[in-house]
Formats: structure tokens, sequence, C-alpha cells
């Protein structure tokens, strides 16, 4: 027998749209202005901050496209709903910035080599650190909603956006340290920090989307719903085995065997396990549970606490409590593997 439980609708999916259209209109601002500084510098702190930039407004774009697709409900064709879009837009975006990386890299090594002296120095430091502030407070935003309503597109954009923040803020300070001393090839040095740092930002979001795409488990998502199932647990839930959990955009789909006694009627281990899982989805609307029921074969009568049992071959000694460690591993009876004969209480 399977009881299946639907994860309640959430609220979140008009928020989720919303900032990401805000991310999408700040960023294409903040791009303008940056690459109006650049054209009147020549900076290649500047450009390696602009090209940045535009990375964020094609995430952003990117990221309204996933949410949007996300938040359609699950379907025919899409039993496990659409929240994976989420992930395959979030490696999108690592790749962006990796090459956004290799491209400043490429250009900022061109310019020490030529020996390139950046210019309008004052215009240029004023409007990368506007374009900061800017960013630093669009990407705390993005971030808050990403991981309040679970949207690993909105959280990925977030981290690039304030990635963003850091490399203006170097970039600031590069900017005043050539304005300073003179040395135009600090212009350059800087930018190619700011490069390895975008190539290792954009190989973390790519390895945490793979993991995401190829359903790797989610020890979170794993420890809280074990928690949830020993909280509610009742007299006839023997033993939980066999379970597995993986998170897709904001739902966390949960299946797992629950090991009741063997003469449970099937209407009354399905009203059982009805409650059961009521009171587990209730804990977290995110869960979207599917219990297997197996009977216990009277094989586990030493760790089950039903009173009155008219099956049982041993007394109670002690009921084991619902652990990742023990949910995770497969059914695991007593050791004895002889057992009396009973009569069958229905009668067989």
């Amino acid at each position: 027998m399977i009881v299946k439980s639907q994860p309640r609708p959430l609220p979140a999916e008009r928020v989720r749209v919303r900032a990401a259209w805000i991310a999408l209109a700040a960023g294409a601002a903040i791009l303008a202005a940056k690459f109006a500084a650049w054209r009147m510098t020549g900076s290649q702190t500047i450009f390696s901050d602009a090209m940045e930039s535009i990375v964020n407004v094609a995430a952003a774009a990117i990221a309204l496209f996933a949410v949007s697709f996300a938040a359609q409900p699950a379907d025919a064709d899409h039993p496990y709903g659409h929240g994976k879009i989420e992930y395959l837009t979030a490696g999108f975006e690592g790749g962006l910035i990796a090459f956004a990386g290799a491209a400043i890299m490429y250009e900022a090594g061109a310019a020490l080599l030529a020996g390139a002296a950046p210019r309008e120095l004052d215009v240029g430091i004023a409007v990368t650190a506007a374009a900061g502030v800017a960013n630093l407070l669009l990407g705390m935003f993005l971030l808050r909603v990403g991981r309040k309503h679970a949207s690993p597109a909105l959280a990925a954009d977030g981290k690039h956006v304030l990635s963003d923040s850091w490399t203006s803020a170097g970039a600031v300070t590069g900017l005043v340290l050539v304005r300073l001393t003179g040395e135009a090839w600090i212009d350059a040095a800087t930018a190619l920090v700011f490069a390895a740092v975008l190539l290792w930002t954009g190989v973390r979001l790519v390895r945490h989307a793979a993991r995401g795409l190829l359903d790797e488990a989610d020890p979170e998502a794993i420890e809280e719903v074990c928690e949830a199932l020993e909280r509610h647990r009742e007299p006839g839930v023997i033993e939980v085995h066999d379970l597995r959990a993986i998170t897709v955009g904001a739902a966390r789909h949960v299946d797992l065997h629950v090991v009741v006694p063997e003469y449970w009627r099937v209407d009354q281990a399905h009203d059982a396990m009805d409650r059961y899982h009521a009171r587990v989805a209730a804990a977290n609307p995110a869960f979207d549970l599917q219990f297997h029921v197996d009977p216990c074969e009277r094989a586990y009568c030493a760790r089950c606490d039903v009173a009155d049992c008219p099956v049982r071959t041993a007394p109670l000694r002690q009921r084991r409590p619902i652990t990742a460690a023990t949910a995770l591993r497969g059914p695991e009876p007593e050791a004895a593997a002889q057992l009396p004969a009973h009569p069958d209480p229905r009668g067989g």
C-alpha cells in the first residue's frame, strides 16, 4: 500500500518573480553607468567591473524566466513540478561568470603588457563606488528572497551580485591607489585579481547546480523529515527504512517505507498512515511525502510498542528512535530467524 501526500501550494511564486524583475531593471541601470565610466576612463579595473555587470543582467533575465517557469504547478508531464529549471539556469549563470573572468583576465593581461594608463580617475571612482553600493543592496535583497522562498536561481543571482559589489569595492581601492601613486600597472593587476575571483565563483555555482540536477541527497531535508517523523510517531509505526529525500526548487520529495503491525486491516493501516503523514507534512508545507507500508511479519516484536498485540513473539525491549542513521538503511528485523507458529488473528 502506498500513501502519498501533496505539498501545500506556496504563496512565494509572486515574490520570486517580482524579485527577478527588480534584479533585471537594477542590473541594466548599473551596467549602463559602469560602461559609461569605462568609456571615459579606459580603466581595466572598471572594464572588469562592467563585464561582470553584463553577466548580472543576463543572469537576471535568466532568473526571471527560471522562477516564472518553476512556479508552474506539477502536471502529467512533470509530476515532480518544474523546480529543476532553477538548477539549470544557476549552472548557466555560473558558466557566464567563469567566461567573464576569463575575458577580463585576457584584457587585463594585454593592458598590463602594453602599459596602458587610465584617465579621468575621479569620475571613475565616484561611479564605481555608487554602483558597488547599489549592487550590495540588490545582492542582499536577492539572497534573502532566494533563501526564504527556496529559489536556487535567485540565490545564485544574489551571490553573484554580491560578488559584483566586492569587485566594485576592490576597483575603487585599485583606482585610488593609481590616483595616489601614479602607477598605472596597479589598474591592470587589480583587474587580474578580480578575474580570478570570478572564475572561482563561477566554478562553485556550476558545481552546486550539478548536485541539484543529479538529485544528490539533501542531508538537511533528511534530518528535518526524520525529526518530524519521530516527533509525530504513534504506536504502530514500528520502523522507518529506505528513506530517500531530494530537494527540487522549493519542494522536498521524500519517500520511505513504514513497518506496521501485520494484523492491521488495510483500511486501518491506511487511516493510520493518513493521520501520520498529515502531521509530518504539517511540520513543513514543502514536504511531498510518499509512504510505502510494509507488514511487520512478526520480526520486529522487541521494538514494537503496540499494546495487546495478538501475534507478538517477544516482549518489547526498547523502541528505536527514527533518525537519519536508521531511516536511510534497509529493513532491520530482529535476529531471530525461526519464529514460533501463531494462529492468524484474522481467522486464516
